[in-house]
């Protein structure tokens, strides 16, 4: 966290963004977090839980004159790695090649992580700084999740600043085609179940001549 961060909430709060909270109406309630400790700013369960069902993220960089952008990432459940209680880590996979979020690194380390769970209608939002690894190939090939079809490139290093959780409202519930079809197969399953023991007692009452 930067030295002239007050409260870790900070580091999305600046001066301009209170402002506008006092002029609004919501200053208050914000105040009242930050005099109970503000934002969480290490790794504790409930984000590593979180975290080790996370198939998707949003990866938010910017230029060093501030221009945004915003690039996915995702792979199997767990593929984002906790390094330490303060370091998240995953590999990063070769893809169109265009380098756009490690050229932003290269000269504004800042970035953003924001997970969507559509399935439980929650969210994490994760500010840090972010930096890219393509010279430790012990490093990439522990990060890499195996089994997984994809050619690893380098390695994304996340330090956590702070992190936040954000409620359900207006986020749409939605579920992931595995999910859907893994439960459409189990219903499936019981209904084969039920109907077999449906047609064993037909047969039992069916009278002898």
């Amino acid at each position: 966290m930067s030295d002239t961060h007050t409260n870790s909430s900070d580091v999305a709060f600046t001066p301009a963004v209170k402002t506008i909270q006092a002029r609004k109406g919501s200053r208050d309630a914000y105040a009242h977090v930050e005099q109970r400790g503000g934002w969480r700013t290490e790794i504790d369960e409930d984000l590593a839980a979180r975290l080790a069902e996370t198939n998707s993220l949003y990866f938010g960089t910017s230029t060093a004159d501030g221009q945004p952008y915003i690039q996915h990432r995702g792979g199997p459940k767990g593929f984002v790695k906790i390094l330490d209680n303060n370091t998240l880590a995953f590999a990063d996979y070769s893809g169109n090649r265009q380098y756009i979020t490690q050229g932003n690194l290269s000269e504004n380390p800042k970035a953003y992580i924001f997970v969507m769970d559509y399935t439980h209608r929650r969210r994490v939002k994760i500010w840090g700084d972010a930096r890219v690894v393509d010279d430790d190939p012990a490093l990439l090939a522990s990060l890499m999740p195996a089994g997984y079809k994809a050619r690893p490139e380098q390695v994304v290093l996340f330090k956590v600043s702070a992190w936040d959780t954000n409620c359900p409202q207006h986020i749409p519930q939605k579920f992931d085609a595995a999910d859907v079809a893994a439960a459409l197969a189990a219903r499936d399953g019981r209904i084969a179940e039920l109907e077999a023991e449906l047609a064993a007692l037909k047969g039992g009452l069916v009278p002898s001549r």
